[in-house]
């Protein structure tokens, strides 16, 4: 039987990546902050590695004037043909909208993004923020709404994050050469230290390798039973989740009112033809 894993506290589960001072755990390993200034920025690590799951983060970003800065969540393999789960909120000037751009890469090709200008202030509140990675599809949430679905295509030779398990990875660090409006606006160091927080997250997922290295994979996809954060309630529901009607609706809805760009659409950037998986991309 594969092995299973679930979330218990930062301290537990993940460790610091870069950044030494600049990242801290709090709070009896509830919290965990991510600072970034001009020498630095700052990175924590999960543990372990996973081979499908479900995996949601409660963030909180940095208020004011951002241009420049760069806070992520993601999911990533290792390697040159690496493949990547890619959440990156990109900062703005202050009165504008930090912008969400997701990315998928397979066998270490992405330029798969989809942006979103959110529905809220992420920077007033904690939200959650959730990957769900079955054998069937990806689907990223914010809040519990879909914003973004990419399917197994592999029938059709379209590669997909199968067989690779992935480090779950957060970090906050100076893009200021492409991050906002292209470049064009730098992160302003007198606002420096710029801070975000992470919050209550929770990981249920296959265990692909532990922090020791040992490892769980390859196996059938049945063979994984997974648990939970909650074990009075294990939630078995992200194996074979997918949209129903409902939620096919908001993902619509966001995406028409919020997406502000889409590869799909993107033909100056595919002159020889938009990537196959574009003209599948039924919810």
């Amino acid at each position: 039987m594969v092995s299973t894993a679930s979330a218990r506290n930062f301290y537990q589960d993940f460790h610091i990546l870069f950044g030494e001072q600049r990242a801290q755990i709090l709070d009896g390993g509830q919290l965990l902050t991510l600072s970034q200034d001009q020498t630095s920025g700052s990175g924590f690590i999960s543990q372990n590695q996973y081979l499908f799951g479900r995996f949601d983060m409660q963030m909180k970003l940095a208020p004011g004037n951002t241009a420049g800065t760069v806070t992520t969540f993601y999911l990533s393999s290792s390697g040159n043909h690496h493949d990547e789960i890619d959440l990156e909120f990109l900062g703005n000037t202050s009165g504008n909208p930090y912008t969400l751009s997701t990315n998928i890469y397979t066998q270490g090709i992405g330029g798969r993004e989809q942006q979103f200008h959110l529905w809220f202030d992420p920077s007033e509140d904690f939200h959650t923020y959730s990957v769900v990675w079955n054998i069937h599809r990806i689907i990223i949430f914010v809040d519990n709404s879909p914003i973004r679905v990419f399917n197994n295509l592999e029938l059709l030779h379209v590669p997909y994050p199968s067989s690779q398990p992935m480090t779950i990875y957060a970090s906050f660090w100076d893009g200021d050469s492409w991050a906002t409006q292209g470049g064009s606006v730098k992160t302003d160091w007198t606002q420096a230290p710029f801070t975000a927080s992470y919050g209550r997250y929770s990981i249920n997922a296959c265990l692909g390798s532990d922090h020791q290295g040992l490892s769980s994979y390859p196996y059938s996809y049945s063979d994984c039973v997974p648990t939970s954060t909650n074990m009075s309630n294990v939630d078995n529901s992200w194996r074979n989740l997918g949209l129903d009607a409902a939620g096919r609706n908001r993902l619509r809805w966001v995406q028409t009112k919020y997406m502000v760009y889409n590869y799909c659409a993107d033909r100056n950037k595919f002159p020889g033809g938009l990537p196959r998986e574009c003209k599948h991309s039924k919810f």
